[in-house]
């Protein structure tokens, strides 16, 4: 299945994907400009500016945009890896009702997605809402809130086995809010080297991804019960606050002044 996709994405890369604005076959004049506008990037490799390093490393936003995607990735990695054991051990589903019902909340989430990306753009427009505000306001309901209702299927047991199906649903939707946040924060921070910046997050964002499974297997190995599920459900909950707390603090939505490059270290 990962090599199918895998496959698939590699091959509409090759076929949609170009350098520059100036060499895409299939937009329109206006779209190519607005684009060159924005980014700011060169066509010419030796006219780019350089990679700002040490602004980079010791950008406060930037910290918080990692540190928010770790709790992101955590939260998220923890129903991806968790939620079919906890389907399993806790609420006694058999195998083969398992695997549909676990996937409810993601098929919940690929709708909300979308929702979540067209209804930031629509409170950044002009007249309503700064985009550092729009991003604080989503990453705070797509940590809070899941973190919120994780710990209350917690409470709920196997007598109301839905109702913590729903819940579970409820929890990744709200997750996707966060999305619109953290993913595409790099691109307000600096257009010219969003590359650079996302892959900065995205690599803090996997540790999460490795730690939260060792933490489940950890605590639920010995006993798989809903005692231990909840602890995982709290530590969960714990590091998307502080998530949330260092990103509301330190986050910015602007481009950053060094953005247009700088001597590099």
């Amino acid at each position: 299945m990962f090599g199918i996709t895998g496959c698939c994405w590699s091959v509409a890369w090759c076929f949609l994907c170009y350098s520059a604005p100036s060499t895409h076959p299939r937009i329109s004049t206006a779209e190519r400009e607005y684009l060159k506008s924005v980014i700011n990037i060169a066509d010419d490799s030796a006219n780019r500016p350089t990679t700002p390093w040490r602004q980079i490393l010791t950008s406060r936003p930037l910290l918080a945009c990692c540190v928010a995607k770790f709790a992101h990735n955590w939260g998220y990695h923890t129903l991806l890896e968790g939620l079919p054991l906890f389907y399993f051990d806790v609420l006694g589903f058999s195998m083969t009702k398992n695997g549909l019902l676990a996937s409810l909340p993601f098929l919940a989430g690929c709708v909300m997605l979308v929702v979540s990306g067209y209804l930031s753009d629509w409170l950044r427009a002009p007249g309503r809402l700064s985009t550092t505000t729009v991003r604080k306001i989503f990453l705070s309901c797509g940590l809070v809130l899941p973190s919120i209702f994780l710990i209350l299927s917690g409470f709920l047991g196997c007598s109301r086995r839905m109702l913590v199906v729903l819940t579970m649903i409820v929890v990744m939707c709200c997750a996707q809010f966060a999305w619109a946040s953290v993913v595409v924060n790099s691109l307000d921070l600096s257009p010219s080297h969003a590359a650079t910046l996302l892959g900065i997050t995205n690599t803090v964002g996997t540790l999460a991804s490795i730690a939260a499974p060792q933490v489940i297997a950890l605590l639920t190995y010995s006993r798989s019960t809903r005692a231990q599920w909840q602890k995982v459900f709290y530590i969960t909950a714990g590091i998307e606050w502080c998530g949330t707390s260092v990103y509301l603090l330190f986050a910015s939505g602007e481009p950053q002044n060094w953005q247009h490059g700088a001597t590099s270290i």
